[in-house]
């Protein structure tokens, strides 16, 4: 009898535990989550200043640093993927010039620059009139699952003669803006390949807390307002990724990735405002 009792003694308080815990995680992600309030506020002075937004984010937890290498490739794996006869790649002089027929790969502080106007590997086997989405990313994608399968597709744009598709490094969840390859398709197949990234080496220092998405807008609001008022504006994403602002290709220096605001608009492309989202400044 004295045993069945204390089963449910604690029945009980394991029951009032989990209560209290589930109040304190509500809790905590309030204090992370922008009230309605908040983002009435932010829609209307955007509203005034000739901003529109579809949605808005709300949610924005303490972030830690991603800590991330320098810039540093091997330059005979990047040649063995680029080129069709590695062996007989023309080397320049200064080391960062490698030419195999009209194909051409330059590697200079950290940037990967691939050019070949008839395409990477012959593209779609013969010239086609027009190229869409789906169509460019049966090639990028092969590559990309190939080679760097913790990249996913982020951003496309389309331009007069092509579609740019941009791929950013996912690490546990969260985009890493810096880390990149971008491909220009063309009807012809794959004519340009950008790359930069570095080496992920993982989360450090303390959880800080990030300023809401509403200041954030507020800063972005700031910068614009003066575009905005001949021409208004629409903001179509926001989002928060890891950005490494200060580059380097020295291969043993190890960098800090910081959470950054990202805001695309409908005049923007490809190309979002970033706003960093420890000290609220915006960056060009």
């Amino acid at each position: 009898m004295e045993w069945e009792r204390a089963k449910s003694y604690l029945l009980i308080f394991f029951v009032l535990l989990n209560i209290g815990l589930g109040g304190l995680l509500f809790m905590e992600n309030r204090r992370y989550t922008m009230t309605g309030e908040q983002e009435r506020l932010i829609r209307t002075i955007m509203n005034q200043n000739g901003i529109g937004m579809y949605t808005i984010m709300r949610r924005f937890p303490p972030m830690r640093h991603l800590d991330v290498s320098g810039f540093y490739y091997d330059e005979d794996a990047i040649i063995q993927i680029l080129f069709d006869n590695p062996q007989a790649v023309l080397r320049h002089s200064n080391h960062q010039i490698f030419e195999y027929g009209n194909s051409r790969l330059t590697i200079s502080n950290g940037f990967i620059s691939y050019e070949n106007p008839d395409g990477f590997r012959n593209g779609f086997g013969s010239t086609i009139d027009e190229i869409n989405l789906a169509m460019a990313r049966t090639l990028t994608d092969v590559f990309i699952n190939t080679y760097f399968a913790d990249f996913r597709l982020d951003t496309t744009f389309e331009e007069e003669r092509g579609i740019r598709l941009t791929y950013h490094q996912e690490y546990r969840g969260q985009l890493v803006h810096s880390n990149f390859i971008a491909f220009f398709v063309t009807p012809i197949g794959i004519e340009q390949i950008e790359m930069q990234f570095g080496r992920i080496i993982g989360h450090s220092g303390d959880l800080r807390m990030l300023v809401s998405p509403d200041e954030a807008l507020l800063t972005f609001v700031q910068r614009v307002r003066h575009f905005t008022q001949e021409t208004p504006m629409t903001i179509v994403h926001m989002d928060l990724v890891y950005f490494q602002e200060y580059l380097s290709d020295q291969e043993g220096g190890v960098y800090h990735a910081i959470p950054f605001y990202r805001i695309f608009t409908a005049c923007s492309g490809d190309r979002p405002y970033l706003i960093n989202a420890f000290f609220n400044v915006i960056i060009d």
